[in-house]
């Protein structure tokens, strides 16, 4: 397999040194079995950069696995969701002044070798978010189980047509976001299975977004939120909500 891209250092591909705070931001919910180990591959990579985990109401260690690790963790008195989670980091990385945040799910399927090929548009200011897609070559490895594959293809087609720009993988919750979207996001951002929502609302306000190729491994440990029996409803849910978004306001 072709191996990604790195980023040794926050420099842009052009040349200039950027010294930007970043933040990892990974939300988790009962994820005792996997959350230590993605910590762990996260912090010792070679890049200067700070790590949060937003343990999302678990249940189980996820807490104690995450604290052990030795990284910032803010716990949720209740599961709030997905969404719910991932707006607690960017109000935390918006507090503390962070330059960009990329998000990073708990269960291990994303590699933190692709932080360059996530960071790098951000940084040479081509755009304000970027979306890791596991369906754009040269870097094809996992890609979900069959029936999600039917979802994520619904919403990538229904996203194309609403956005005017093609989107490939709209369920990934592996992306980078500029000060700009911090605020945004810090703000407002869908609760939920929030992700897809999560476009219309950047496009909304007139955000630069780019999909860049990335490969995604099996979750380690643990079961996806998003069940078989649950799939035709997360699938009409989220449709109405992106439907419904595209005649929200802008607030702010």
């Amino acid at each position: 397999m072709k191996k990604a891209p790195g980023l040794k250092t926050l420099q842009s591909e052009k040349g200039a040194v950027n010294q930007a705070r970043l933040l990892i931001v990974v939300p988790a919910y009962n994820e005792e079995g996997s959350i230590r180990a993605v910590v762990s591959d996260i912090i010792l990579s070679p890049w200067n950069l700070d790590v949060l985990v937003v343990n999302d109401g678990s249940t189980d260690q996820t807490f104690e696995q995450a604290r052990a690790a030795g990284v910032n963790v803010i716990s949720l008195p209740f599961n709030l969701g997905i969404g719910g989670a991932v707006q607690t980091g960017f109000q935390f990385a918006l507090r503390q002044g962070y330059d960009l945040v990329v998000q990073m799910d708990g269960d291990g399927q994303h590699d933190v070798d692709f932080l360059g090929t996530l960071v790098n548009p951000i940084l040479n200011n081509e755009v304000d978010m970027t979306i890791g897609s596991r369906f754009i070559p040269p870097y094809l490895g996992y890609q979900s189980s069959f029936v999600r594959r039917i979802g994520i293809n619904f919403f990538a087609r229904l996203l194309s047509a609403l956005t005017g720009s093609p989107v490939t993988d709209p369920t990934s919750g592996f992306r980078a976001y500029n000060r700009k979207m911090i605020n945004i996001f810090a703000r407002y951002y869908p609760h939920d299975f929030p992700e897809p929502e999560a476009i219309v609302v950047a496009g909304r306000y007139g955000a630069r977004i780019r999909e860049v190729p990335v490969t995604m491994r099996e979750r380690q440990a643990g079961s996806s939120s998003i069940r078989y029996f649950k799939t035709l409803y997360y699938m009409l849910k989220v449709t109405l909500a992106i439907l419904l978004g595209r005649f929200k306001t802008k607030r702010g």
